[in-house]
């Protein structure tokens, strides 16, 4: 925001100063901004490694960073770097809470295949504790198509089917842009969401149009800053690798 108005200041300074000069006797230099440097970081090398400024959420060796839904210890098993969906372990809550984030995670729906549609490799990403992002074995398994992977479950179709076969490791990367309401509770922007599955675009830059219902329309409430929460939806799903960045 910092960076947009400056350069907004110095287009209405430039613009008021050479409306009538001929463009050839322009000093470029009006228009370079040196005074406002990006911050430097050190960008992961391989795929899906964490950024330097990353908040490292799940490294693959416990959750110390999460609870349970209700706030307790959370249940989920932890083996071999993933976390995996324990029955009757609840879902999993971050600590942490956040508003707009870049956001990595790794899931893998079981290599042996029970159940079909919804009930077929089931969990769900919920940025802000309520805008959920659908995972599900979409691989070859029928569902409504605003509730299969990559979807914002029963909102927005994902443009493409990117999932992998069931067992296999599959990538969401998010970009997500929370919602901004008045102090009287009017929404004054809505969240957007922008998702790369497997390196795929399947959301592109999305509007949310409120929480994830399974009955009714989505209808906002306003909220502030709040947690990711890991679906359990009864079946073994695994996650792994999952941090954040804050934007």
């Amino acid at each position: 925001m910092q960076n947009y108005l400056s350069f907004l200041l110095m287009v209405l300074s430039v613009t008021s100063w050479a409306q009538n000069t001929p463009r050839e006797s322009l000093d470029p230099k009006v228009t370079e901004v040196w005074d406002l440097k990006p911050k430097k970081i050190t960008p992961a090398i391989k795929l899906g490694d964490a950024p330097s400024d990353a908040i490292i959420l799940f490294d693959g060796k416990d959750l110390s960073k999460w609870t349970d839904n209700a706030g307790g210890e959370p249940k989920w098993e932890v083996k071999d770097g993933a976390i995996t969906v324990t029955k009757g372990g609840g879902d999993l809550k971050t600590k942490q809470t956040f508003s707009d984030m870049q956001l990595h995670i790794e899931w893998r729906t079981p290599a042996e295949v029970v159940g079909d549609g919804q009930g077929r490799g089931n969990s769900g990403i919920f940025l802000q504790d309520r805008y959920e992002l659908q995972v599900l074995d979409s691989y070859e398994s029928p569902t409504y198509s605003n509730g299969q992977a990559g979807s914002i479950y029963k909102q927005s179709i994902p443009l493409v089917n990117a999932c992998l076969k069931p067992g296999e490791w599959q990538a969401y990367d998010i970009v997500y842009n929370a919602p901004h309401f008045s102090e009287n509770g009017r929404v004054l922007v809505p969240a957007f969401v922008t998702v790369i599955h497997n390196g795929v675009l399947v959301q592109n830059h999305t509007q949310i149009y409120g929480p994830t219902e399974y009955k009714g329309l989505p209808v906002y409430q306003p909220h502030s800053k709040a947690s990711l929460r890991l679906q359990n939806h009864g079946n073994p799903v695994s996650y792994r690798n999952i941090w954040v960045r804050e934007l």
